[in-house]
């Protein structure tokens, strides 16, 4: 029995050292390997490692195709194919080129990266823009659910996505509002694939005001918000779904 252990501890060592890419391809090897490789225990050990001792880290980047060129972007007569590559995180050379998870040519920006996971839109979001989970490495995407919670338009959509580590789960958490001010926030969550709308907002947060910029960090999405000259910070956490 400890050899049993012995040899299944130096085979988590060996294949935790491994990219996503080489996993994937031994989910296939036999169904020992598949049942390790995907379950949470390994992934988070795989996480850990590669995080803290930063192998296996890229820069996912959007950039023109050519380099080299050097175009007049207001000059309507020239257009730059825009490409998606991998480059390495400490030489800043190109790993890879990616093709468009969606197999479009039009660029959708990103809204946030955590773990290995993408989290892409519209340029311009709308109450029902597609919202897509891409993971670049093993090139496989999640687009989220159509949302049941919203029956009316919005005017203006706030999307941030990032991991959440009190419940480990990725979350994405899209902020809306309407021309006359009635706001609404519903999270996502990528372990049970759903969304859910947040219906205790405070007062203080129901009045006429402008969203500058937000972004997510442990799970908390931050907004630089204005009311007349007043600009001011607000913090969503999307575990404990409480705002600040």
């Amino acid at each position: 029995m400890r050899f049993t252990l012995r040899k299944k501890e130096i085979l988590i060592d060996i294949l935790v050292r491994l990219p996503a890419k080489s996993l994937v391809r031994f989910l296939c090897t036999c169904k020992s390997w598949s049942d390790l490789i995907g379950s949470l225990s390994f992934v988070s050990t795989h996480l850990h490692r590669n995080v803290t001792k930063h192998d296996h880290v890229y820069l996912l980047c959007l950039h023109y195709s050519n380099f080299e060129l050097q175009a007049d972007p207001d000059d309507p007569h020239v257009k730059q194919e825009f490409q998606w590559s991998l480059f390495s995180n400490q030489t800043f050379e190109e790993c890879s080129k990616l093709s468009h998870p969606l197999g479009i040519t039009e660029h959708y920006v990103m809204y946030g990266s955590s773990n290995g996971l993408i989290c892409i839109s519209d340029e311009i979001l709308n109450f029902d823009s597609p919202i897509h989970i891409w993971n670049p490495s093993v090139r496989k995407l999640r687009t989220t659910p159509i949302s049941t919670n919203i029956n009316i338009k919005f005017s203006h959509v706030a999307l941030q996505f990032g991991f959440h580590p009190g419940v480990n789960d990725c979350k994405a958490v899209r902020v809306m509002r309407t021309n006359k001010n009635t706001l609404a926030v519903e999270v996502y969550s990528l372990k049970t694939d759903s969304w859910k709308m947040i219906e205790a907002i405070p007062p203080w947060l129901k009045c006429t005001w402008q969203h500058l910029k937000g972004t997510i960090f442990n799970g908390v999405a931050y907004h630089i918000i204005q009311k007349g000259p007043i600009f001011s910070i607000m913090s969503f956490d999307s575990g404990s779904e409480e705002f600040e």
